[in-house]
Order: C-alpha cells, then structure tokens, then sequence
C-alpha cells in the first residue's frame, strides 16, 4: 500500500477552493465534473497528484472507480457533502468511460479532470 492512502484529496487543495466547488455543485442535479475540476483546482493538478487523488477515490482498490465510489465523490472532500445522484452518477460514468466497461480506469480519470 503506498504512502498516499493515508492522505485527503484536500491535502491537495485549497480549502477555499474546494468549499466554492462543493457550494456550486450543493443542490441535487446541479454537479457538473468539469465545473467542479476547475473551481476546486482538480483540472490544475499535475499527472502524478491525479493518480494520487484517483488512488484515494478507488476506495476498494480494484484500480477503478465504480458507480458505488463515484455517488460519493462530493463526501471525498467533505464529509457533509451530498451524494450524487444517479443521473448524475451516470453522466459522469458516460463522460470518462472511454472502452465502455461501466467504470473509470486512471487514465480515464486524468482525461476528465484535466481536460
């Protein structure tokens, strides 16, 4: 298990950053992945803290993350935050599924928040 498991996805954000985000996105429908990236400062980060923030996302570390992981994204930088819904738990699986499997891969993930 490497030494990142142990660390927060805001260990790698500004707090300011990630409260506007998680304000935007606060209303049920109202999460849009690329919005989010941006405002909180995802989309800036570099190849090798994505994969860190991916690592921490793939909770049962299987090496993706399923729709059961993605409904908590949001609680993932804070632990308040709201589910996400199953529209929108499936826009985000349909947006970064690129071979179609029903899950996000890394790379898949470095795709969706950096561009």
């Amino acid at each position: 298990m490497g030494y990142w498991f142990t660390m927060n996805i805001t260990d790698f954000l500004a707090t300011g950053d990630v409260a506007a985000a998680l304000a935007e996105c606060s209303d049920p429908g109202s999460f849009h992945l690329k919005k989010f990236s941006k405002t909180s400062g995802l989309a800036k980060k570099s190849t090798e803290e994505i994969t860190k923030i991916f690592a921490i996302l793939d909770d049962d570390q299987s090496g993706f993350i399923e729709k059961s992981e993605l409904k908590l994204f949001l609680r993932y930088f804070c632990p308040q935050a709201r589910e996400l819904s199953d529209t929108e738990t499936d826009s985000f699986v349909s947006t970064g599924d690129v071979d179609g499997d029903g899950r996000i891969n890394c790379v898949e993930f470095q795709s969706l928040i950096t561009t």
